[in-house]
């Protein structure tokens, strides 16, 4: 680039000094107006800069073009999934409909299954009623036909004589199938006796058993505490009794009388 003293002087050798002056004057407003190197390096930077964040702002863009594809994808996938949903709830509530309706029914069955086993229940124990009526008359039965056939018995078969007819009675809030006065070897004995209708051990359990000597032994105690000082003879007069239980009981010094035997 010339110096301006080198401009000066070459226009002094070319013109006169007021056109000099002159062209000094307009090359300097020329000069002002034009734009400096440095100018143009400062434009081309914000060009640069210009064309980057361009560059820049166009992958963010592309980015957001990205992002917004795959939001609409997740919002797809959400619908198709609601739309799944919401057949899996119609499924399931149209389930629940027909589980209630079955439970319904299940509510009905067993309503008129427990009236008919309440009224199973009443004819049961209508039965057992009638079956512990029927075991009560035969009982009766038995004791009936032992109170008249038991004296000679006694007499004849164990040397017990009966003084006093044998009645059926109640001690100390005990039934007492039994009780009279007789002699035995010598001495005075109060009978006291229980009638059942088979002392089959096969029937019942040992527990059974030992239910019915517990039972004999419990009136036995009741006559005790009303007549202390009287001695007790025991008796049991059945239908049918075992031969194991005809041993344990004559072990127990119990009199047992079938009724076969008299």
């Amino acid at each position: 680039m010339l110096m301006q003293s080198e401009i000066t002087q070459k226009l002094q050798s070319a013109f006169e000094p007021h056109q000099v002056d002159a062209l000094l004057e307009v090359l300097g407003l020329s000069y002002n107006n034009l734009v400096k190197v440095s100018d143009f390096s400062e434009l081309k930077a914000i060009v640069q800069d210009l064309a980057e964040s361009q560059k820049a702002m166009g992958a963010s863009q592309e980015a957001m073009g990205k992002t917004q594809e795959a939001m609409g994808k997740t919002l797809q996938d959400l619908a198709e999934s609601q739309k799944a949903m919401a057949i899996t709830l119609e499924e399931n509530s149209s389930q629940i409909r027909d589980l209630t309706g079955v439970v319904k029914e299940l509510a009905v069955a067993q309503q008129r299954t427990e009236a008919e086993v309440e009224k199973l229940t009443f004819a049961v124990g209508d039965i057992r009623s009638e079956i512990g009526g029927m075991s009560r008359s035969m009982s009766y039965a038995l004791e009936n036909e032992a109170y008249r056939a038991l004296p000679a018995f006694l007499l004849e078969n164990h040397g017990i004589e009966v003084t006093e007819r044998l009645i059926r009675t109640s001690v100390n809030d005990e039934e007492i199938n039994f009780l009279g006065r007789a002699v035995r070897d010598g001495r005075p004995v109060l009978i006291v006796g229980e009638s059942k209708q088979r002392l089959d051990e096969r029937r019942s359990s040992k527990r059974e058993e030992d239910r019915i000597f517990s039972q004999l032994e419990a009136k036995a105690e009741a006559v005790r505490a009303a007549y202390p000082d009287e001695e007790i003879t025991l008796l049991l007069i059945t239908h049918y009794a075992r031969p194991e239980f005809l041993r344990t009981a004559a072990a127990r010094g119990i009199v047992v009388v079938q009724s076969f035997e008299w």
